[in-house]
C-alpha cells in the first residue's frame, strides 16, 4: 500500500501525536472540562452527555465520508485535512458557551477526527509491510501512545487550571488544547507527506469478507457503546465523591501513561493471533477497569482502575486495525479500518447521551458506569467466535 519511508519510527511519531489530537484532545478531554462546564452552564447529564454523542455523531459522519473519499483521494491527504480542521475546531469551542455552538463543533470534530483517525490505522498498517511484529508494534503505538499522551497533558494541566481559575474558566481549556494542537502539526504534515499511499479505488479489487467479520465487527460495537462512558463521566464521578483536583489529576496522567505502555504489553498478542482473541481480552480488561471504582470505593481504587483501563482501552483500535493487516490484503486495509471506524463511531454515539439519561434517571452517575461494563463484556463474548479469516 505504502512506499516506505526513510525515517518509519519517526513518520510513526508524526502519525501518532496526529491522534493525539483527534482522540487524546478532540475526544476525551471534554471528560475533564465536562464537570466545570456542567455546573457553570446548569447542565443535566444528559444535556452534558449529548455533547460526546454529538462528538460521536460526528465520527459516524466523518467516517463514512472517509469510506467514500479513500476510493479517490489518497489516506495521507485524508490525514492531513482532518487534522488540520480537528485543531481549529477545538479552537473555536472555546469561543461561545451556548449548547448549539458546542454541540456544532464537538460534531465537526467529530467529522473531521475520523477523517483522520481512521486514515492513520492505515498508514500506520504499511510501515512496516514485511516485518509483522514490527508492523503490530507501530499499530499498536499509533493507537496508544497517541492517545496516551493527550491524556497526559490534558490531564496534567486541565484540572489544575480549573482549580485555580474557577470553573468558568473552561472556556480557556479549549484554548489550550487547541494550541497544543497547533504544536503538533508541523511533524504530522510532515509524516503524512513521507507516505505515497495510492486511492484505494486504485488498487482495490478484494471485496470485504463482511459476514465471516460479523464477530469482530460486533464486539467492536461493544466496545464503541462501553468505552466512552468512562472517558465521558471519570471525572464528574469522582467530583461528586469529593476528590480533589490534584488527585483528579494524578488518576488521569496514571491513566494516560498506562494507555501509553500498552502497546509494550500487546505487541506479542497482536503479533500471535489473527482471530478475534485480542479484541476479546482488550474488552475484558476495560469493562474491569470500568466497574472497579463504583463496585469497591476508595481512593486506591481509583488508581487501580486507572491502570487497568489504560493499559487496555486504547488497544482496541489497534486489535481491529491488527485483525485487518493480518487477515486481508493491502488493498483493503483502508477501507476495512474505515469500516470499523463507521461501526464504532455509531455504537459510541448512544453510549454517552444514554448514561447521561440513566444517571439522570438514578441521580448517580456510577449505575451508567456499571451498564458500561457489562456491555463491554457482552462485546468480548461476541468477539471471541472471531475466527482467522
Amino acid at each position: 500500500m505504502n512506499t516506505a519511508p526513510d525515517h518509519p519510527w519517526l513518520v510513526l511519531a508524526g502519525l501518532a501525536v496526529g491522534v493525539t489530537v483527534t482522540n487524546g484532545f478532540a475526544r476525551f478531554a471534554y471528560g475533564l472540562l465536562l464537570p466545570s462546564m456542567k455546573s457553570e452552564l446548569g447542565w443535566s447529564y444528559a444535556q452534558a452527555g449529548w455533547l460526546n454523542s454529538a462528538n460521536a455523531l460526528g465520527y459516524v459522519v466523518g467516517a463514512v465520508v472517509t469510506m467514500l473519499a479513500i476510493r479517490s483521494i489518497s489516506p495521507s491527504r485524508l490525514f492531513t485535512f482532518g487534522l488540520i480542521a480537528t485543531t481549529a475546531a477545538l479552537l473555536a469551542t472555546g469561543m461561545n458557551a451556548a449548547l448549539w455552538w458546542q454541540t456544532m463543533w464537538r460534531f465537526l470534530a467529530g467529522v473531521f477526527g475520523a477523517m483522520s483517525f481512521s486514515t492513520a490505522g492505515a498508514l500506520a498498517a504499511g510501515l512496516f509491510q514485511n516485518d509483522p511484529k514490527r508492523s503490530a508494534l507501530a499499530i499498536a503505538i499509533l493507537f496508544g501512545s497517541g492517545g496516551g499522551l493527550g491524556i497526559v497533558l490534558a490531564g496534567a494541566a486541565l484540572p489544575l487550571m480549573l482549580d485555580a481559575y474557577g470553573p468558568a474558566s473552561w472556556t480557556m481549556g479549549w484554548i489550550v488544547i487547541g494550541v497544543m494542537s497547533l504544536s503538533f502539526l508541523p511533524l504530522s504534515i510532515w509524516a503524512a507527506a513521507q507516505l505515497h499511499a495510492p486511492a484505494q479505488a486504485k488498487v482495490e479489487t478484494v471485496p470485504l469478507p463482511l459476514r465471516r467479520m460479523l464477530p469482530e465487527c460486533a464486539g467492536y460495537a461493544g466496545f464503541g457503546l462501553g468505552y466512552i462512558i468512562y472517558l465521558t463521566f471519570l471525572s464528574a464521578w469522582m467530583t461528586e465523591q469529593g476528590a480533589s483536583a490534584q488527585f483528579i489529576a494524578l488518576v488521569w496522567v496514571l491513566l494516560g501513561l498506562c494507555i501509553c505502555l500498552s502497546p509494550f504489553i500487546w505487541r506479542p498478542v497482536f503479533a500471535r493471533y489473527a482471530s478475534g482473541l485480542p479484541l476479546a481480552l482488550i474488552l475484558t480488561c476495560i469493562a474491569i477497569g470500568t466497574a472497579l471504582p463504583v463496585l469497591f470505593p476508595g481512593g486506591y481504587i481509583l488508581l487501580i482502575s486507572a491502570v487497568v483501563f489504560g493499559l487496555s482501552v486504547f488497544m482496541a483500535p489497534g486489535a481491529v486495525t491488527n485483525f485487518a493487516r493480518q487477515n486481508l490484503p493491502p488493498s483493503s486495509w483502508g477501507r476495512a479500518v474505515s469500516l470499523f471506524t463507521v461501526i464504532f463511531a455509531i455504537a459510541q454515539t448512544i453510549g454517552p447521551y444514554g448514561a447521561g439519561l440513566v444517571g439522570d434517571l438514578f441521580e448517580n452517575i456510577g449505575v451508567s458506569l456499571l451498564t458500561a461494563s457489562v456491555l463491554l463484556l457482552l462485546g468480548a463474548l461476541i468477539a471471541l467466535r472471531q475466527r482467522p479469516l
